[in-house]
């Protein structure tokens, strides 16, 4: 299980996720509507319930997917979602970034961008597994 190159890229997924959200994907400046005062504020995935939700799915589906190493065109199906999860929340992200003047990106980003990144190489693993599996059994 962890000798296979796309159970680390998982696994990297998995972690980047989950320091996701306590990072902060972007700054700027917000308008409090109590005070009419502008407030430097850090966006974090805690500050949105969806943002947060869709986040430890895919956290938890990355996880899932280490663990179905048997089962490979299952595995490839989880990752598969799971990368898309993760790019609906650099989505939610950037629709979160409408709500701020002058928002700049946070070095907390960089994990948010990695982590497709990460289920591409997972899922080009994965195949290379099962095409490698499939041409082993033609030659029996």
């Amino acid at each position: 299980m962890i000798q296979r190159v796309q159970s680390i890229w998982l696994c990297l997924a998995a972690s980047l996720s989950i320091l996701g959200i306590r990072s902060s994907f972007f700054s700027g400046n917000q308008l409090n509507t109590i005070t009419t005062i502008m407030e430097f504020t850090e966006f974090t995935a805690l500050f949105q319930k969806s943002i947060l939700a869709i986040t430890i799915i895919t956290a938890v589906l990355a996880l899932i997917a280490v663990f179905m190493f048997k089962n490979r065109k299952q595995q490839l199906l989880i990752t598969m979602a799971a990368m898309l999860f993760s790019c609906i929340t650099i989505l939610l992200y950037f629709n979160a970034k409408k709500e701020y003047i002058d928002p700049k990106l946070d070095l907390g980003a960089i994990a948010g961008f990695l982590v497709p990144f990460c289920f591409i190489m997972a899922a080009r693993g994965i195949s290379r597994d099962e095409r490698m599996v499939k041409s082993a059994d033609r030659l029996r």
